[in-house]
């Protein structure tokens, strides 16, 4: 079983910054592949980012958010971040965390724990 809080969310001027985090609670926090997701038209929860369980943690991300967000975990911290650069109006959003167990995966529904959501609103 695994919980996970996020922080980090605000609001912020297009072109602007913030650092999400996810705090995770749990054993074995190294074994989850850990991904955030936002709403989006027509979805529920839309793709933003994962990062793998392995050692040196292999990264993805949405075409939308590649080269401005930057995802990356500190399994020491039981913790995930989610850097967010060159923020735009159109990345307002409330963004989750969530983990599954070990196979990477840009599918929501493949994720089995989810935390709470952070706001962020990015004005323009």
């Amino acid at each position: 079983q695994v919980q996970l809080v996020e922080s980090g969310g605000g609001l912020v001027q297009a072109g602007g910054s913030l650092r999400l985090s996810c705090a995770a609670s749990g054993r074995s926090f190294s074994n989850y592949v850990m991904g955030w997701f936002r709403p989006a038209p027509g979805k529920e929860r839309e793709f933003v980012a994962a990062i793998s369980w392995l050692s040196g943690g292999r990264t993805y991300y949405a075409d939308s958010v590649k080269g401005r967000f930057t995802i990356s975990r500190d399994n020491a911290k039981n913790a995930v971040f989610l850097q967010m650069n060159s923020l735009k109006p159109e990345d307002t959003a409330t963004y989750y965390c969530a983990a599954r167990v070990r196979y990477d995966s840009d599918d929501a529904s493949n994720y089995n724990y989810w935390g709470q959501g952070t706001q962020v609103t990015v004005s323009s």
